[in-house]
């Protein structure tokens, strides 16, 4: 339950944080599609811990080993099979809280729900988890490279930090040039900087992340309960940390007028266009052409490593002291989880547009 997403493109994920794998089985690739391995390895490095001062400090190479659905570099149609195993597991760093529950985490909402948890890391509940949606993620991605549909995420906002020039002004590749992934170099280093002076706190801070598609093909998205937008956005929330998502003008555009807000058309060498795009390249629910733009709010990480009143399992007033290895912010490693959730969406619906007409 809960462990899937997708219709015709569709990722199951398993594994937990402290266990021997995670993993992924991906059905409904088109068989053909050009599997380049070693993409799907840089989108993998591009997540793992230990990158950086700023990031977790365990160290995991997140190596894949394709099991199945892959034969002699192309797809064969069948499902695909992904594990990428644990290397660098401290489970006896989680043993004092094995009956106690951390502030802000899942540890009593899953010993509830189920009446026993894996208190390894978090277990099932663990942002360890988005390993296996980046390895799937990096395939949707080279799906979507034949229709020349392009994914790029960047940390827009830590904390106080905010970048305030539109994403059309700024050179987003400049964002794999720091560890921070911000395109504005001079605000990545205060980024950086406030990000590991609240480290040497002890503390955590959170951040948002912004994504731009680029050429979607017109036409996707299903009406009603399956809008372009609610997948999208569905698909942001389902990754941990996430308190918010907000596509085009957003929560800005209540400030606006009708008359400013509205997205006006007009033609330019036969394509339809619009004069602005406070929509967010989304109509109706439905892709109109244009860029689609969204940003995603992620939460302090709930983990510090400062004492912290709870409860434990009888209901008893206790300290919980952090320890582990943890990220102080998790922005940074959460940009190519954000590209990754996004491909799987856009791949997924492009694929149910090709059923949609003749």
């Amino acid at each position: 339950m809960g462990n899937s997403f997708g219709k015709l493109f569709k990722i199951t994920t398993f594994g937990e944080s402290h266990g021997i794998a995670l993993g992924v089985t991906l059905e409904g690739c088109p068989a053909g599609l050009e599997i380049d391995e070693a993409k799907i390895r840089q989108e993998m490095q591009r997540r793992k811990p230990g990158q950086s001062k700023i990031t977790t400090q365990r160290k995991e190479e997140d190596e894949i080993e394709i099991l199945s659905g892959i034969f002699e570099g192309k797809s064969t149609g069948t499902p695909i099979g992904i594990v990428i195993r644990n290397a660098d597991q401290k489970s006896k760093d989680y043993s004092h809280i094995s009956d106690k529950f951390r502030p802000s985490h899942a540890d009593y909402t899953y010993f509830e729900k189920y009446g026993i948890r894996d208190y390894r890391g978090g277990g099932r509940s663990s942002a360890r988890e988005t390993a296996a949606r980046v390895a799937a993620g990096a395939i949707a991605k080279q799906l979507l490279d034949h229709y020349g549909v392009s994914i790029q995420a960047f940390v827009s906002q830590v904390g106080d930090l905010k970048l305030e020039k539109p994403y059309q002004e700024m050179d987003l590749n400049k964002a794999e040039e720091n560890i921070v992934r911000c395109p504005d170099p001079e605000m990545a280093d205060q980024m950086i900087q406030l990000i590991d002076a609240v480290r040497l706190e002890r503390d955590t801070i959170g951040g948002v992340v912004t994504c731009v598609i680029k050429n979607t093909p017109i036409g996707i998205g299903e009406p009603v309960f399956d809008r372009l937008h609610a997948e999208l956005g569905k698909a942001m929330l389902s990754i941990n940390a996430v308190k918010g998502f907000e596509f085009g003008s957003g929560f800005d555009g209540v400030s606006m007028r009708g008359s400013q807000h509205n997205d006006a058309f007009y033609k330019e060498e036969g394509q339809v266009k619009t004069k602005t795009n406070y929509s967010g390249g989304i109509q109706g629910g439905i892709s109109n052409g244009q860029d689609i733009y969204f940003r995603v709010a992620f939460k302090p990480v709930a983990t510090i490593m400062q004492d912290q009143e709870s409860l434990n399992e009888a209901g008893e007033t206790i300290t919980v002291s952090g320890k582990g290895r943890h990220d102080p912010c998790v922005v940074p490693r959460a940009v190519p989880i954000v590209e990754a959730m996004a491909a799987l969406v856009i791949a997924d619906y492009t694929l149910l547009a090709k059923s949609n007409k003749l």
